[in-house]
């Protein structure tokens, strides 16, 4: 008797120790997807804060555009309205949908914005606006990148729950599924944003890809 209480003993022991590697794991997993995301949204910050400056400068030398400087306007703020809805949890699924809706939409509306000023001479000569042009190619590189790394741990974190028997204890103790994100303007068929401005000062580019 003594010998198989000893035995059930360990068994569960082990049992407790396995399960409890598994959890531990889920959490792991769960944070990375969180400090993956968290990279994201620093770089749309950083997009969202560079958008007035970048109006600003292009509303003085495009004053018959006001509907696509208005678009680029609304946009931003539905935009970072979004982003502060999700409030750094992908796994709020229904505000990330909307969050990567409207920064796609915001995309557009830059690539847009950027195609009508090719038609300016004058602010593709800008300085400020060559040095903007920069930081937001910089930035939606930076953004592209921290997307593919975040939709790379999403996916580790959901094969890894939804295998068995993982599956029985992510269920258990709430373990929710985490959002891919797609930042393409709704239909996944947003052209580039791709302007490249005549080079007028040495040393500088211009130009805002996604």
């Amino acid at each position: 008797m003594l010998i198989a209480i000893i035995i059930l003993v360990v068994l569960v022991a082990l049992v407790g120790l396995f399960l409890m590697r598994i959890y531990n794991r889920l959490v792991a997993l769960r944070e990375r997807v969180r400090n993956a995301f968290a990279q994201i949204d620093v770089q749309l910050e950083r997009r969202h804060d560079l958008i007035p400056n970048l109006v600003e400068t292009v509303k003085g030398y495009m004053s018959h555009e006001r509907e696509t400087l208005e678009a680029v306007v609304a946009a931003r703020a539905a935009a970072t309205q979004a982003r502060i809805e999700v409030s750094g949890d992908p796994q709020n699924l229904e505000a990330m949908r909307k969050m990567a809706e409207s920064e796609g939409t915001l995309g557009g509306a830059l690539s847009r914005l950027m195609a009508v000023a090719e038609a300016y001479p004058d602010l593709k000569a800008n300085q400020n606006m060559a040095q903007l042009t920069e930081e937001l190619t910089t930035t939606e590189n930076k953004i592209a990148y921290a997307r593919q790394n975040y939709n790379d741990q999403v996916n580790t974190y959901q094969t890894y729950k939804a295998s068995f028997p993982q599956v029985a204890l992510a269920n258990s103790f709430g373990f929710a599924d985490s959002a891919y994100l797609d930042l393409d303007e709704k239909a996944h068929k947003r052209e580039n944003i791709n302007v490249s401005f005549d080079d007028p000062f040495p040393g500088q580019q211009g130009g805002l890809r996604d």
